[in-house]
């Protein structure tokens, strides 16, 4: 008995640092199906902010780390939780502007909707 799924990437959300301001900005387009898995790199020189809806903080990333994200571990069929198809990811700086490095977001979805 299979209970396989497909699923896709999405192309790689990305703001070099001199695109991390101050106020949150979106990073690339909306989902474009439920994201089962997420993960965040910061390479910048700065801490930032990632938001869901682009008021409130929701993760803070520290200069030179990732997070991932896997919302649908160890479930099968359309069990687990997801991002909503149309999520838009926001990113903004902690403190100072960076110099250097960049934000990014990979995303994979389950291709087809849950």
């Amino acid at each position: 008995m299979a209970y396989g799924r497909k699923v896709e990437f999405e192309a790689v959300r990305e703001a070099a640092f001199g695109a991390i301001g101050a106020a949150y900005a979106a990073l690339g387009t909306a989902l474009t199906d439920h994201a089962r898995i997420v993960s965040f790199y910061n390479t910048s020189d700065a801490e930032v902010y990632i938001s869901f809806d682009g008021v409130n903080d929701h993760i803070r990333l520290a200069s030179g780390s990732f997070q991932l994200f896997d919302l649908t571990a160890n479930k099968v069929r359309d069990d687990g939780y997801f991002l909503a198809n149309g999520t838009v990811i926001y990113q903004k700086r902690v403190g100072a502007a960076p110099t250097s490095g960049a934000v990014w977001a990979e995303v994979i979805v389950a291709a087809g909707g849950v």
